[in-house]
């Protein structure tokens, strides 16, 4: 029971590094775009995020794999679930316009 306690918190604990790191992107990509240095805002969130991502696989994954797999998957899914609350309506979308063919 221990070890499926220490899966299952290694599965949160990727989720919560996913949550944390595309949240943060989104929040960059907010902020960043309105900015007077948007290329400071871009590196400063890069190097913020990706510690605080690389600090948490290291601490919960230490030397076991599964642990490691685990909270990669929970990243992932977090990842998923940040894109579907992301996702474009397609109602304020134009329509691709058509190329101009050059051929006979």
């Amino acid at each position: 029971m221990n070890e499926f306690l220490s899966l299952a918190l290694a599965l949160a604990a990727g989720v919560l590094l996913g949550a944390i790191y595309f949240g943060g992107l989104w929040w960059t990509v907010r902020k960043g775009v309105s900015s007077q240095r948007p290329a400071l805002w871009f590196f400063g969130s890069l190097l913020l995020r990706m510690s605080i991502t690389l600090a948490g696989f290291y601490f919960v994954g230490r030397e076991h794999w599964e642990r490691w797999l685990l909270c990669l998957l929970g990243f992932v899914l977090a990842r998923l679930v940040a894109r579907w609350l992301t996702r474009s309506s397609g109602r304020n979308q134009t329509a691709p316009t058509q190329e101009a063919s050059y051929a006979p």
